[in-house]
């Protein structure tokens, strides 16, 4: 179980993942300004606050990564999910941080 506050052991990503990730694509692509014909969730850390912030790496295409932050809200604030930030170009070797 992940400390309150701090980011989780890095995990590999999962169908739920993907749908996150799948939920928010057209928002990544709107702040980074262009579209990505890929969109596959890697790995993943997460970091408890009130809610869930996702920290993930997707690979967008060719050797190109981008690093998420995905905040989804607790059950009684809906569950609703969004992307608060994105870091791009990343590489499949750059480590996931909190930003």
């Amino acid at each position: 179980m992940p400390m309150c506050g701090g980011l989780s052991d890095l995990k590999e990503a999962d169908p739920k993942i993907q749908e996150i990730c799948d939920s928010i694509k057209a928002s990544a692509e709107e702040k980074a300004g262009k579209s990505f014909a890929v969109f596959a969730a890697r790995n993943y850390k997460t970091q408890v606050v009130a809610g869930t912030n996702y920290f993930i790496k997707v690979h967008v295409g060719g050797e190109a990564h981008a690093h998420l932050r995905v905040f989804k809200s607790l059950p009684h604030a809906g569950e609703e999910v969004q992307l608060h930030g994105i870091q791009h170009p990343k590489s499949v070797e750059d480590e996931i941080v909190h930003f």
